[in-house]
């Protein structure tokens, strides 16, 4: 199973997110769920920027729609990403996306998930 998000990853893979809901409905009550999601949100980071970077013309406006708001429903669950998966994700969605309202409103969304305020200074 830990090699499972990684078949995720791959630009223009909506059915085995069907796959990645039922496992993730199956694990709902058990220790794995947390680590299951982590892995699912890096996959999904991934597998945005694999698809801004071979789709730069925004040809797959409706599945890259779709990964977006999986992708905010990540974050809110997960509350924290791999640096590195989001520097790529940030870099590489401004880059071809910067004119995307669904990806700037959900980047907007991150934003504040992950830089809220920890302390009144």
């Amino acid at each position: 199973m830990d090699q499972l998000p990684a078949a995720f990853e791959q630009a223009g893979n909506e059915e085995s997110w069907a796959v990645a809901d039922a496992i993730s409905r199956v694990l709902e009550n058990s220790e794995e769920l947390h680590s299951w999601r982590r892995r699912l949100l890096s996959a999904c980071m991934k597998g945005l920027v694999a698809m801004y970077s071979s789709n730069k013309d925004e040809s797959t406006q409706e599945l890259e729609r779709s990964m977006l708001l999986r992708l905010e429903e990540l974050l809110r669950m997960v509350g924290e990403v791999d640096p590195d998966d989001w520097y790529n994700l940030v870099k590489t969605g401004l880059k071809y996306r910067y004119r995307d309202e669904t990806f700037l409103k959900v980047l907007n969304v991150a934003f504040q998930l992950l830089y809220k305020k920890e302390s009144s200074l």
